[in-house]
């Protein structure tokens, strides 16, 4: 049966799946476990792999199903090539996949690196604590160039990955 992707408002993918399951719709929510700072401890939390997705599993999506999942609290749209387009089934080796890496119980990192034009924070390394804009990057070579205010100059600065993140 083909999977379809469903596009949810930030933070309701578990009112979503909860909402898809009472209309016995098979949904699949991908979570993942990772470490949630909080001011005076670290805890382990599940959270959603795609934040703003889930997948649901139809056989046939005709109108009556395509409204039953549209009118689910918390759904946007489903996703298709454009805006009003008939949606688009995901393969299902891509949903393989997903449960194959989510099985592995791999720490999963998502590097979220700054992009020209954007606001940045070094983190880590001599210049920790910092604020600039990112000029360019290079997120291959792990090269940026950081437009720092204060000092009225930009400075290139090689960082590694972990050391730069977006404000």
């Amino acid at each position: 049966m083909p999977w379809y992707a469903v596009h949810t408002r930030s933070r309701h993918e578990y009112k979503v799946y909860s909402g898809l399951m009472q209309k016995n719709l098979a949904a699949f929510l991908p979570e993942i476990e990772i470490w949630s700072k909080r001011k005076d401890r670290k805890k382990k939390i599940f959270t959603p792999l795609f934040p703003g997705y889930i997948f649901v599993e139809t056989n046939l999506l005709d109108n009556e199903t395509k409204l039953a999942i549209l009118k689910t609290t918390g759904v946007v749209r489903i996703l298709g090539k454009k805006e009003n387009a008939a949606p688009v089934a995901v393969p299902e080796s891509k949903i393989e996949a997903i449960r194959r890496l989510l099985s592995k119980k791999v720490e999963v990192f998502f590097l979220k690196f700054p992009g020209a034009g954007e606001p940045a924070k070094i983190i880590d390394g001599p210049f920790a604590g910092i604020e600039g804009t990112v000029l360019s990057s290079d997120a291959e070579k792990e090269l940026f160039v950081i437009s720092i205010e204060l000092l009225q100059r930009s400075v290139a600065i090689k960082l590694e990955g972990f050391q730069i993140t977006k404000i």
